[in-house]
């Protein structure tokens, strides 16, 4: 599939997607959005993926909406380009296949938005984070009042949310936004390391624990004891389970087959 916005690598069973508008600092505009959507529901179609890197191309990962764009909405339009980026960014958070947001810079507005949608955040050094929508009279519109006091606990996402303030990337870490800092050299590898180790599990428990957790986090918690028992249940009678089970005991790496 051919993008205009975005740039789509595979390689070792990885798919990196970098978004391409650095002399815009990669800001969303709607047809940038529109090829996040085609750029994941291929990357969870094609059987040579097995997880997602998100990154910016240039200065920063995605400094926010394009300006020119939102300035002209109605209440309506507003609505619908907030709804229509909610379903996107979620099918980067709902993919059974683990997404890694590689932070290379300004993560701003619904950049930090979309980066709290990956399963993981790694950090450039060099890497800001803010929800800075107050500042235009706005809410953020693509999850942040729901994501980041997930993340971070309600108190901290207040403060980010209501002074609209930036921090760094080693704040981002302190307070939980954040999985790891990097140097700005080895984010992409480091990204990489990181998703390496994750393929070298069983995909289908893989699959299931990113759904465990996405679920459960809006379940009471019985009812999100019961889907983790299913869950063990359904693993249990797999070959993979079964492969898993027999590589520990003989002292060997597994060999998972996904089944």
């Amino acid at each position: 599939m051919a993008y205009e916005f975005l740039a789509f690598d595979v390689a070792d069973r990885v798919a990196t997607i970098t978004v391409n508008r650095p002399d815009k600092l990669n800001a969303l505009n709607n047809a940038t959005i529109g090829e996040l959507g085609q750029a994941i529901e291929e990357a969870r179609a094609r059987d040579d993926v097995a997880g997602v890197i998100l990154t910016g191309a240039g200065r920063a990962f995605i400094a926010g909406a394009d300006i020119s764009e939102l300035s002209s909405q109605s209440a309506a339009g507003a609505k619908n380009l907030a709804q229509r980026g909610q379903a996107i960014f979620r099918r980067f958070e709902t993919s059974p296949k683990p997404t890694i947001a590689a932070v290379n810079g300004f993560a701003l507005g619904g950049g930090c938005e979309l980066a709290m949608a990956c399963h993981l955040r790694l950090a450039s050094e060099h890497a800001k984070f803010g929800q800075p929508e107050v500042k235009l009279g706005l809410v953020p519109g693509y999850g942040g009042t729901q994501r980041l006091p997930r993340l971070v606990g309600q108190g901290r996402a207040l403060q980010l949310l209501l002074t609209g303030e930036m921090i760094d990337a080693q704040e981002a870490f302190r307070i939980g936004l954040v999985n790891r800092v990097v140097p700005a050299g080895e984010l992409l590898a480091a990204a990489r390391t990181m998703l390496a180790q994750m393929l070298a599990n069983a995909p289908l428990a893989t699959a299931l624990c990113i759904e465990a957790v996405d679920r459960g986090s809006a379940m009471s918690l019985d009812d999100a004891l019961a889907l983790e028992a299913t869950q063990f249940g359904l693993l249990a009678s797999t070959a993979d389970m079964a492969e898993g089970t027999r590589a520990f005991l003989e002292k060997r790496p597994p060999r998972f087959s996904g089944k």
